[in-house]
């Protein structure tokens, strides 16, 4: 928890997108066909759960502060207009988010640079195939 690994020497340039996979609890980000990073995230509770399927990032917020939860969630890239987005957090074992994708703080800065406006993320909860 909290490690991850991000090597893009040598990728082209080119289309960036995200997988992130619920059961396993891995984020993978792929650039021109070549995984250039992977992290353990934080996910939904059972009573916030994160929702599955492919979501276009539609903001990005570098120093976003939650209205809601009143909690910092630097480098934000939000998924959903209900707030369901990727962003920094405390990744830990036991700890879980209000239904956002929790990464280690310096990937969440990697994945802020690397990820665009429209840019696509798949969410799957490989367990169910959903």
């Amino acid at each position: 928890y909290g490690d991850f690994l991000w090597d893009d020497k040598g990728v082209p340039a080119g289309q960036t997108w995200v997988r992130v996979d619920l059961k396993s609890q891995l984020i993978s980000v792929f650039r021109s066909g070549h995984e250039i990073g992977t992290a353990v995230i934080l996910y939904g509770a059972d009573s916030v759960p994160t929702p599955t399927g492919k979501f276009p990032v539609i903001a990005k917020l570098k120093d976003h502060r939650s209205a809601t939860y009143d909690a910092p969630m630097p480098y934000t890239l939000r998924l959903t207009a209900d707030g369901v987005s990727i962003h920094a957090s405390d990744v830990r074992w036991g700890y879980a988010t209000h239904g956002c994708i929790g990464v280690p703080v310096e990937f969440a800065a990697k994945l802020f640079e690397a990820m665009r406006v429209g840019d696509e993320v798949f969410v799957v909860d490989s367990a169910s195939n959903a």
